[in-house]
């Protein structure tokens, strides 16, 4: 394929932030030629062009892999970290940028476009109420047991998928960047018809709350679809049952089971985020202030100490999160006089647009 031979074959890996623009490029052309080959019902065919469009990108990845765990003379579990932690990079960055395309796609384009374009992903959300649960209230076991359940046959989906195939969880992981962005952007778009406010200021509340556990649920499939591949790719590379090969599939057993703890945590910060009322204001304060100072002290530490893991950007972002989330809950979610809309009240509008 042209396309692959565009970029050198380290460029992901070496620049995983780059795979931003390539989901959004690749999503955009994926969306085009759907729309153009089959106007009548494009939705699907659009992940799909969008993840065959990915698929060379990520055999490249997976075999520079390959080479790498081959070249190792023993199989450690900080070593295949080593090695893994920049394909997490290469996921989160490609459904941050499928996820966009599809958000801005939605808020951009007239109603009639939205739903013949994104129907599928748009039944979804009306199909199950999206968010129908999202009311103001106390935590609710039962409502985190429902969202554990749907996200693990997702997880499993993701795992069993690259098993069988070796990339081909991609799909799975396209379709849900795909559903995501189109219901926030859906339900901004909504929200801001009926109170008059910008779309996008709506939009980025909504980020505030949810990218947390956009990213925390997502990593836990890209850990379960990293697993998979490279079971599937240690089946043809190494001898099977010998040493190497159960150090190997253990690893990546290890890699499903922090994949299962990341889905937990993402489903305990969805039920809260759906049953607590947190003020998007104050909340987006504290944690812009706490992040800008774990930024800050990161900075001024010697530049041997910053590519420690626990100091990535994300994982000082995670920190800031569920450190305003507790100090906001101790002191009762106040306002401080910034605003009272919550997460609940822009689906509350988005459905009243609806009615």
């Amino acid at each position: 394929m042209v396309l692959e031979h565009i970029f050198p074959e380290d460029w992901l890996e070496h620049k995983g932030r780059y795979a931003f623009l390539l989901g959004v490029i690749y999503s955009v052309i994926g969306i085009l030629i759907a729309s153009v080959l089959f106007p009548g019902d494009p939705a699907l065919v659009a992940v799909a062009f969008t993840s065959l469009l990915l698929l060379p990108e990520l055999y490249k990845i997976f075999s520079i892999e390959e080479r790498q765990e081959a070249m190792e003379q023993k199989v450690s579990i900080k070593a295949l970290w080593r090695d893994d932690i920049d394909l997490i990079k290469v996921y989160v960055f490609l459904f941050l940028g499928i996820l966009l395309v599809y958000s801005i796609g939605t808020i951009l384009l007239p109603s009639f476009q939205t739903n013949m374009l994104f129907r599928e992903q748009l039944e979804i959300r009306l199909g199950q109420g999206f968010a129908g649960s999202a009311t103001a209230g106390i935590f609710s076991p039962a409502l985190f047991i429902d969202l554990l359940n749907n996200n693990f046959l997702v997880l499993m989906a993701c795992f069993i998928l690259a098993l069988l195939t070796g990339d081909g969880a991609i799909f799975l992981i396209t379709w849900n960047a795909s559903v995501w962005g189109t219901i926030f952007g859906f339900t901004a778009k909504n929200a801001a018809l009926f109170s008059g406010t910008i779309p996008a200021f709506l939009f980025m509340a909504m980020m505030v709350i949810v990218f947390f556990h956009l990213i925390v649920e997502g990593i836990s499939y890209f850990l379960a679809a990293i697993s998979g591949s490279v079971i599937s790719k240690d089946v043809l590379l190494e001898r099977f049952a010998s040493r190497r090969f159960l150090e190997v599939f253990g690893f990546n057993m290890y890699l499903l089971l922090f994949a299962l703890l990341f889905l937990v945590v993402g489903g305990l910060i969805e039920t809260v985020i759906l049953t607590v009322a947190i003020p998007i204001p104050a909340f987006a304060l504290f944690v812009g202030s706490i992040f800008g100072f774990l930024l800050l002290v990161r900075f001024l530490l010697p530049k041997t100490h910053r590519t420690k893991a626990a100091l990535n950007p994300l994982f000082l972002y995670f920190f800031s999160f569920l450190i305003s989330l507790a100090i906001m809950a101790i002191l009762g979610f106040p306002t401080f006089g910034f605003g009272d809309i919550t997460y609940q009240e822009i689906i509350r509008m988005s459905f009243l647009a609806m009615a």
